[in-house]
């Protein structure tokens, strides 16, 4: 008999709220949630209603005030900083509306950093770099530094250096947000095929919702729940 399948992630009965001058606003309520290795899910919702926040818990950016979030069955609420942050670093993956590589480093240098940080030999890594660089249609360009590059080029060296540790979940927050229609396809589709080649699990925070159609599963917030919208 096959073994399950352990979700990538799984938000149980999280609840997250801050606190302002009249009181708490509570953001998330008892929300489950969960994705699968290889599936690609699209976060859609207004403005203010939590789509940062549910990243932010996800990717262990923030507690949860209740409840449990696992990353690939690993229960992460009782975990001291430094254990969260081994576990953000090797795996998962942020990708942000601005790519924020390093200006002073080639595309190629920015993709190897991450890989270094965790403890991989420099060669390994610069080949590393250089296969996901190719793979994301920039082989021609692992030398040049961010100014020299167009913006969709820049937010798929991002890309690159999101999934170069190999993370087994991507959360990109409007990761096409700052490209024209044009060029947005063209990451979103480098982005799928990404996603199809290695099997991880990836999270897309959008308001395009042309792309966000083209996903596996389309999900929302309402009410402090995680809701599917197909």
């Amino acid at each position: 008999m096959a073994e399950p399948i352990t979700p990538a992630l799984f938000l149980s009965k999280v609840d997250r709220s801050y606190q302002q001058s009249g009181g708490s606003l509570d953001i998330l309520k008892k929300a489950d949630f969960a994705i699968w290795p290889g599936e690609l899910v699209a976060l859609v919702a207004p403005s203010g209603t939590g789509k940062s926040t549910l990243l932010h818990v996800a990717g262990l950016l923030e507690h949860p005030d209740a409840g449990e979030v696992f990353i690939g069955g690993t229960a992460t609420s009782k975990l001291d900083d430094a254990a969260r942050t081994r576990i953000r670093r090797t795996e998962i993956g942020f990708v942000y509306q601005f790519h924020h590589l390093l200006p002073e480093f080639s595309a190629q240098e920015n993709v190897v950093m991450p890989q270094l940080i965790r403890g991989l030999g420099k060669a390994e890594a610069r080949t590393r770099a250089a296969e996901l660089l190719g793979f994301l249609g920039l082989g021609e360009r692992l030398k040049h530094r961010p100014g020299e590059l167009s913006g969709g080029e820049q937010q798929r060296v991002a890309i690159a250096r999101a999934v170069a540790n190999a993370p087994r979940l991507l959360l990109a927050d409007e990761p096409t947000g700052n490209l024209d229609p044009g060029t947005s396809k063209h990451v979103f589709l480098t982005l799928t095929s990404l996603v199809r080649a290695s099997g991880l699990a990836a999270l897309i925070a959008t308001h395009n919702l042309e792309l966000a159609g083209q996903m596996d599963r389309r999900v929302t917030i309402k009410g402090g729940q995680v809701m599917n919208l197909d």
